[in-house]
C-alpha cells in the first residue's frame, strides 16, 4: 500500500462512515482492488474509524462534554444527560456482546464480495422503508431503554460490511418514532464506545504490522478524521431535509454493480 492509496482509502472511510452506505463495505470492495493489499486481522480498517470517531469527538464536544460532566451536577438538564449516558451504556451491552461473540465470523467475510453486494441491497431497502415510513418526533429525553437496546443490537449486527452502521442505527430510531437529528446524535455517540472497544482488541495486531507501514496507517487515519467531520455536517444537513431515498438507490446500484461484477 502507498501513502496515496492509504489517504485515499481513509478519505473514503471518513466520507462512507456517517453516510448511510457502510464504510466497511466500501473499504472492502477498494481493499479488494488493490495489488497485494494486506493487513494483520482488520488493524487498518479499526484505525480508519477511530479517525472517524475523532471527528464525532470534535464535533459533538458540548454534547459529550455535558455526558461525562453530568454525574457529577444536579441541575435539570444534567438529569437529562445521565438518563442520556445510561441509555447509551445500556445500548453498549449488546454491541459488546454480538461483537465479542462473532468477531472472528465477520472479520471472515470483508474478503466476501458477494455478501458484501448483499448486504448493500439491505442497507438500501432498509434505508427506503425507513424514509417511507419515518413517523414521530420524539427527542432525547424521550428516548426508552427499549429503544437504546433494540439500536445497540442493530449496531452490534451492522459490523456484517455491507451493513451502514449510520444507516442501520439512525433507520431503527426513525422506525420507532424518533426525531431524526436525535436519532443521528445517538447514533453518533453510540458508536463511539464499540469503536474505542475494537481498536483496544486490535492492538494485539500491532505486533503483525509490517515495518514501515505504522505512518502509513496513521496517514490514513487522518485523512479520515478529516472527511469525518464534512461527512457528518452533510449528513444532518440530509436528514433535516428527510432525503435518504438517494442513499437507498446508491446503495442498490452498488450492490448490484458488485454482485455482477464478482459473479
Amino acid at each position: 500500500m502507498t501513502p496515496i492509496q492509504s489517504i485515499l482509502l481513509g478519505i473514503l472511510q471518513g466520507l462512507t462512515e456517517f453516510l448511510p452506505v457502510s464504510s466497511s463495505g466500501h473499504l472492502a470492495i477498494a481493499q479488494s482492488l488493490i495489488p497485494g493489499f494486506s493487513q494483520p486481522g482488520v488493524l487498518f480498517d479499526v484505525l480508519l474509524h477511530l479517525g472517524t470517531m475523532g471527528a464525532v469527538l470534535l464535533y459533538f464536544r458540548r454534547e459529550i462534554g455535558a455526558l461525562l460532566c453530568a454525574p457529577f451536577r444536579s441541575g435539570p438538564e444534567d438529569r437529562l444527560q445521565r438518563r442520556l449516558l445510561l441509555l447509551l451504556i445500556a445500548g453498549s451491552v449488546p454491541t459488546a456482546i454480538i461483537g465479542l461473540a462473532f468477531k472472528d465470523f465477520f472479520e471472515g467475510l470483508f474478503e466476501n464480495l458477494p455478501v458484501i453486494a448483499l448486504m448493500l441491497l439491505v442497507t438500501g431497502t432498509l434505508l427506503f422503508f425507513c424514509e417511507r415510513f419515518r413517523r414521530g418526533s420524539r427527542r432525547e429525553g424521550e428516548l426508552t431503554i427499549s429503544d437504546a437496546l433494540i439500536v445497540g443490537t442493530v449496531q452490534g449486527f451492522s459490523i456484517i460490511p455491507g451493513i451502514s452502521r449510520s444507516g442501520s442505527t439512525i433507520a431503527t430510531l426513525l422506525l420507532r418514532g424518533v426525531d431524526g437529528e436525535t436519532a443521528a446524535r445517538f447514533s453518533f455517540l453510540l458508536a463511539m464506545p464499540a469503536v474505542f472497544g475494537a481498536t483496544l482488541l486490535s492492538l494485539k495486531d500491532l505486533e503483525g504490522a509490517a515495518a514501515g507501514t505504522l505512518p502509513l496507517y496513521l496517514s490514513g487515519t487522518a485523512a479520515a478524521f478529516a472527511a469525518g467531520l464534512l461527512s457528518i455536517h452533510f449528513l444532518l444537513a440530509v436528514i433535516r431535509k428527510k432525503r435518504l431515498f438517494a442513499f437507498a438507490i446508491y446503495c442498490w446500484l452498488a450492490g448490484a454493480a458488485v454482485l455482477f461484477w464478482t459473479l
